[in-house]
Order: C-alpha cells, then sequence, then structure tokens
C-alpha cells in the first residue's frame, strides 16, 4: 500500500515538473512577438536576412524630411522602385533607385539627403499565406537609414547598374527619358532589423555587403 502511494506522489510530481516545463516553453515562444510564430523556419544570420529582405522586393517605402512648404520638417514617405541585382540578377546589396527632382523624395533629397528604407517579407505576400500579421516579429522587416548619392554617369559601373535596374523594373528607361529620372544609391548609415526573438537590432553596414545569399 505505501509502496502504491509513493509512486502516486512521485508520478503527480513528475506531471507537475512536465506541466510547468511546457508551460514555460509556451510563455517564451509568445515572449518572442505579438503572437506564437515566433521562430524563424531556418537558421540565418540577421545581415543575410537583410540582404534576402531587399533583394526580393521590387520596391521599398522611403522617408524622408518633408521640404514641401505644406509639411516642412515631417516625416514625408514615398514609395521608390528599388534594385540590387548584378547583370546575372544576383545580389549585390547595393540599393540602387530612381529619383526625379520634382517628386517628394528628390525634392526632399536636394536639401537634405538623409533617407530611411523600410523593407518587410510581406512584400512577398508570404507573411499573410502564414497567418501573420505584418506588423508582427515574425513577419521580419528592416529599416535601412543613409544617403542619397546620386550616381555619377561616367563611373564604370553606371551602366550596368542602368541596365540591371532597366531589367527588373520594364518602364524605368521612359521614366528616365521623358521625366529626367535619375540612378541613385543609398549610402549606408544604419540598418535595423525586427525578425522573430529579441527586438529591434542593428546590423553593421559591412556585414550586410559580406553576406551571401
Amino acid at each position: 500500500m505505501c509502496k502504491l502511494v509513493i509512486a502516486s506522489i512521485n508520478m503527480s510530481k513528475a506531471i507537475a515538473i512536465l506541466t510547468g516545463f511546457l508551460f514555460a516553453l509556451i510563455s517564451l515562444d509568445s515572449c518572442a512577438g505579438y503572437s506564437a510564430h515566433g521562430r524563424p523556419p531556418r537558421p540565418i544570420t540577421d545581415a543575410v536576412l537583410a540582404r534576402q529582405l531587399v533583394h526580393q522586393s521590387n520596391w521599398a517605402a522611403v522617408g524622408s524630411i518633408s521640404h514641401n512648404e505644406k509639411t516642412a520638417d515631417y516625416p514625408m514617405v514615398n514609395v521608390i522602385a528599388v534594385d540590387d541585382s548584378a547583370l546575372n540578377g544576383s545580389s549585390t546589396g547595393r540599393v540602387h533607385f530612381l529619383l526625379a527632382d520634382f517628386d517628394f523624395t528628390g525634392a526632399d533629397a536636394l536639401h537634405n539627403n538623409k533617407v530611411t528604407f523600410f523593407f518587410s517579407e510581406e512584400q512577398t505576400g508570404s507573411c499573410n499565406k502564414r497567418g501573420v500579421n505584418p506588423m508582427e516579429p515574425a513577419c521580419p522587416r528592416i529599416m535601412i537609414s543613409g544617403r542619397v548619392q546620386k550616381l555619377d554617369t561616367k563611373i564604370p559601373e553606371y551602366n550596368d547598374y542602368m541596365e540591371a535596374f532597366n531589367k527588373r523594373h520594364k518602364h524605368s528607361k521612359i521614366w528616365v527619358e521623358a521625366h529626367n529620372f535619375y540612378l541613385s544609391e543609398l549610402e549606408i548609415d544604419n540598418i535595423y532589423i525586427v525578425a522573430y526573438q529579441g527586438g529591434p537590432r542593428t546590423i553593421n553596414a559591412e556585414d550586410y555587403y559580406n553576406a551571401h545569399l
């Protein structure tokens, strides 16, 4: 009889310990983000993930400091077509984009060339397909801050950059010829990433450029 009581007590303790362990795991995963979808599908570094987000995106949301008389000193947000491809389609990490001086971002950059580019995995629609809200950390996003640099048409790489951009954006030739858009590059100062666990983290620009997809 005593043996049965002891065995029952030990079993109860084992169940309590196991229940507590499972509860801790659930709580840990919930703390990873705003939902339980807090774990990356495969091991990946922040730098590689950032490069991946940039390369798969055809556009970015861009914030600048407005110099428009109606919104002076307010943040201004715009949508800009982007490309980071080499001629063979591989990722370079270099964020190229077309600007025009009459557009919000181009006009602002003439006065203050500091901008922030925003990229999200939801730009491919994959977060929604997984049932993840774009605001959740399980839908990775990056904010790349830097300075707009208008590219000199005489640099050796210019034609390759422009050709690669035209391959991705079929109408970009018209933008350049008819509306005087010009090719620019983002000179990166800082990268923030929000992805899965850990809250916002920074990525060194050198690590970003050295990452391989």
